[in-house]
């Protein structure tokens, strides 16, 4: 059956501005688009959009989908303005398990405290002997009590692991702190196995697609190969919640622990909506948990530069084993130092034809790596909803007249590199409207300032292309995702408000009526 969408305002994304008045839709690929009166006459089938604006499908380009869903069903951190509070939200929750039952929460920023203040172990043992596991909203460090300690066998002679750090005060005792690759210490403690997991894992999918759908997504870039048992878990997982429906796609970026596993075991996906992705790699940490690397120290810690996650000699080992199978990296870099170790093997090993490796969140560029990027065969997959979060705390960390570019996107778009947008979800909020605000703005909404280096604000179509364009370019599809015209996959987000021409606070305030995977309506606003 032919489908006729007409009746909106129809954003192909072709350019700014280009609009056309109705698209041709059949088995799940866009026919042709054009005129109505042109294009009637071979429909079978007329949905009037009744004055709703299509765009084509925005994709998360860089999210955690099952780490989302759990987020959803887990201890909300994020409300807590205080270490004070955050004890209390702990407090009230342990009084509502059973002895031993673990608590995990998310979302916790030392930040965002009134009083700047982390709580100790020593608070956390005070209100509760259940075990704890308290994520910090980047998800690079993670506050625990002492029976988590215990459980995981961490004493005050337990030695750092490589590419992370245990906590400790000033004697030297134990704080509760875990950095990076220190929190696997107690994650490695969590029952990762068997079919009742396998479908806990499926549960919090489902909820994570459908929170998604409702914002108008229809797809994202995920990673979580690596974190939940065998990768055959959270790979079942999407089979068994979108494998049936085709109701979202998805690409999966693959953790380097598990990379050459699942290419030699050749792992099955379910193409084009269950997609095998990139290499992924971690090559720093976070400004928040002042574990990104720099190349000089931090303004407020003369004395910490931050941490590489690998040796130059493990980063390089990595990057080869990707070329080894003709892939691409996808690899995390907040800081300078991170760009500087990173840069020189991409140089040394160019990706295939036909691929671009992916650089996540470039937060600190140099002058000089942006000269050697633009060189290189890449997509910069950034998150515009850092600026409001890490803004005007980060300042302190980096100092006023550190040198490069700081959360640069419009420099990077004006260098001409491709960029993507996503949100780090569960770090940051969903909603791909607080994404767009925050690229166009660059400040909170109840903020009177211009925004955080205003010099750096997108237009609102460069902010949707990147939900758009940019997230087809990153995994090299652009030739049939990213834009609304023949030939390319009937993937459609149908707000309520023209993202183009509103005022700004409309654009935190749109709704999604419509979503479309396939030719199909996956979600409708009631």
């Amino acid at each position: 059956m032919r489908q006729l969408w007409t009746n909106g305002k129809i954003y192909t994304m072709e350019q700014e501005g280009a609009t056309v008045q109705a698209v041709l839709v059949q088995d799940g690929k866009i026919v042709e688009t054009g005129a109505f009166d042109d294009l009637l006459v071979y429909a079978d089938d007329v949905i009037d959009l009744q004055g709703a604006v299509m765009y084509p499908g925005f994709v998360d380009s860089h999210l955690h989908m099952i780490g989302h869903g759990e987020k959803l069903m887990r201890l909300d951190l994020t409300v807590a303005t205080s270490g004070e509070e955050l004890v209390q939200l702990v407090k009230n929750a342990a009084s509502q398990l059973q002895d031993g039952q673990w608590l995990i929460g998310d979302g916790w920023n030392e930040n965002q405290f009134t009083d700047g203040r982390i709580p100790t172990k020593e608070e956390l043992d005070a209100v509760t002997k259940n075990p704890l596991f308290l994520n910090r909203v980047c998800h690079h460090v993670a506050l625990v009590n002492s029976t988590t300690l215990h459980l995981a066998g961490i004493t005050i002679d337990t030695e750092n692991p490589e590419g992370g750090k245990i906590g400790r005060h000033e004697n030297g005792e134990l704080n509760g702190l875990l950095y990076e690759q220190a929190t696997n210490l107690v994650s490695s403690l969590f029952k990762q196995e068997g079919e009742s997991y396998i479908e806990s894992l499926a549960e919090v999918l489902q909820l994570a697609i459908e929170h998604m759908q409702s914002y108008g997504l229809t797809g994202g870039h995920t990673e979580e190969m690596g974190y939940y048992g065998h990768y055959t878990n959270p790979l079942t997982a999407y089979h068994s919640v979108i494998g049936e429906r085709k109701h979202f796609r998805v690409n999966l970026l693959r953790h380097h622990t598990v990379f050459e596993e699942m290419v030699t075991d050749n792992a099955q996906f379910d193409e084009p909506f269950i997609e095998a992705g990139a290499m992924k790699i971690f090559a720093d940490g976070s400004l928040g948990g002042s574990t990104a690397a720099l190349l000089t120290p931090y303004a407020n810690d003369e004395h910490n530069k931050g941490m590489l996650i690998h040796t130059d000699e493990q980063m390089e080992a990595l990057i080869k084993l990707a070329r080894k199978y003709n892939e691409a990296v996808a690899i995390h870099i907040i800081g300078d130092g991170a760009m500087e170790q990173v840069l020189q093997y991409l140089e040394k090993y160019p990706v295939a034809d036909g691929k671009r490796d992916r650089l996540i969140h470039c937060c600190i560029v140099s002058e000089e790596h942006l000269a050697r990027m633009k060189k290189l065969s890449i997509i910069l997959d950034l998150q515009p909803a850092f600026v409001t979060s890490d803004y005007p705390w980060v300042t302190e960390k980096l100092g006023e007249n550190r040198p490069g570019h700081h959360y640069a996107w419009k420099t990077f778009i004006e260098e001409g590199l491709i960029c993507a947008a996503g949100t780090d979800a569960p770090i940051e909020a969903m909603s791909p409207f607080e994404t767009i605000y925050a690229a166009v703005e660059r400040k909170k909404p109840k903020d009177t300032h211009e925004g955080y280096n205003a010099e750096q604000k997108l237009t609102r179509f460069e902010a949707v292309k990147m939900y758009t364009v940019g997230s087809a370019e990153a995994i090299s599809k652009e030739d049939e995702r990213g834009y609304i015209r023949q030939g390319y996959d009937a993937d459609f987000t149908i707000l309520d408000t023209d993202l183009m021409n509103c005022s700004a606070e409309e654009i935190l305030q749109a709704n999604a009526l419509l979503t479309v995977v396939n030719g199909s309506i996956v979600y409708k606003k009631e």
